[in-house]
């Protein structure tokens, strides 16, 4: 759909991205998800694009301002690739950077952020537990003030990037229960005390690591604090609507590579002696996961619009979480049927999609909790 709000430099920064995508990423997905993993340089030459710089200083090694339809178009264009593994893998570091610009200290951000956001260090955020993902007021994770130092004790899990991050986010009850007492902590990989684990046998997402990570009286110096304490539940919450942006985004990416794929192959493909493509129950699957298609990319718009306006629109980014994860499950699997037995092999890209729509649903915030919350934002 043509979006009203584009501009020459917001068009040519997509396809930058997207001649990236095409030319370094496309061909090469299938090995890199068969072997789990990518190569590094792919953070180096997307931080030198300008792919993490979004609202972090030019001091720092950003772009020194915001654009909500920029990160909207880089985030939907790295997940066309047909598999979002390294869009995960890319992207889950990312979300470490705005807590670290605004909450971190200057000695902090002068030493990490300029090679974390030109891809030559990895940071992770690091929030979710064995206990509760969406649910961050019951987080178990304590940091207890000793001296001049954070003693910090618990356990993270499903932290994308986690097993290469050098530095991590970390959230930790410093007070009492509920929403008050979480603090942010800056936690270097190397510290005493620290140590992970991989999370490799998983439904989708193989070229991207996560971990669990475990926290043994790790000692991080008093000005490690990130914010003021017992404040950290608010920069979460923030954190987490870009978070949800991107993964609208990445749904929408997802969706019109299916569609792309499904036209392609019902043009070539012949049965009963016409291609697929001139029955009429393909063309109204088409019809239908087009037009879904087209309501999430509106969708997506006016919230970008609304954030560059100076809103952040809470309710709708959580109504558009759940509705592009709901369309991104009907579409994908409307793509399966079109490709029938051919997207049942590894390989295919809806193959690919369709076995990561689930942690859509469920990463940044499950559609459930994104129901609920919207409703709440809605006063009611």
């Amino acid at each position: 759909m043509q979006n009203p709000f584009e501009t020459e430099e917001r068009r040519a920064f997509r396809e930058t991205v997207k001649r990236y995508v095409e030319t370094e990423i496309k061909p090469n997905i299938d090995e890199w998800d068969e072997a789990a993993d990518f190569p590094w340089r792919l953070h180096e030459e997307l931080g030198s694009m300008g792919y993490f710089g979004f609202g972090v200083s030019e001091a720092h090694g950003g772009l020194g301002f915001d654009d909500a339809f920029m990160r909207f178009a880089a985030a939907e264009e790295m997940a066309k690739a047909g598999g979002t593994g390294v869009w995960a893998g890319v992207g889950g570091r990312s979300i470490s950077i705005g807590p670290i610009e605004h909450l971190a200290n200057e000695e902090i951000r002068e030493r990490c952020l300029e090679d974390i956001v030109l891809g030559r260090k990895g940071s992770c955020l690091a929030i979710t537990e064995p206990g509760g993902g969406s649910d961050v007021a019951n987080m178990q994770t304590t940091a207890v003030r000793e001296g001049d130092e954070w003693v910090i004790n618990g356990v993270k899990t499903f932290i994308t990037g986690g097993m290469k991050g050098d530095y991590f986010v970390v959230g930790a009850r410093t007070g009492g229960e509920g929403l008050v007492g979480i603090s942010l902590f800056f936690v270097d990989a190397d510290t005493p005390g620290f140590s992970r684990t991989p999370l490799d046998r998983k439904m989708g997402w193989w070229a991207s690591d996560q971990a669990t990570l475990y926290f043994d009286n790790c000692r991080v110096p008093a000005a490690n604090l990130m914010g003021e304490e017992n404040h950290g539940f608010i920069a979460i919450m923030q954190n987490f609507n870009y978070e949800r942006l991107s993964m609208i985004a990445g749904a929408l990416g997802m969706m019109k590579t299916c569609l792309e794929e499904s036209i392609a192959w019902a043009k070539e493909r012949e049965t009963f002696g016409k291609p697929l493509i001139k029955h009429q129950v393909i063309r109204h699957k088409i019809a239908e996961m087009s037009a879904r298609i087209d309501q999430i990319e509106s969708y997506g718009t006016m919230i970008c619009w609304q954030i560059n306006e100076g809103h952040m629109p809470v309710a709708e980014i959580c109504k558009g979480k759940f509705a592009a994860t709901k369309a991104l499950e009907f579409v994908a699997s409307e793509a399966m049927q079109i490709f029938g037995g051919a997207a049942y092999l590894r390989g295919n890209p809806v193959e690919r999609i369709y076995r990561e729509v689930k942690v859509f649903a469920i990463g940044g915030g499950s559609e459930e909790i994104m129901r609920d919350l919207a409703v709440r934002q809605m006063g009611l």
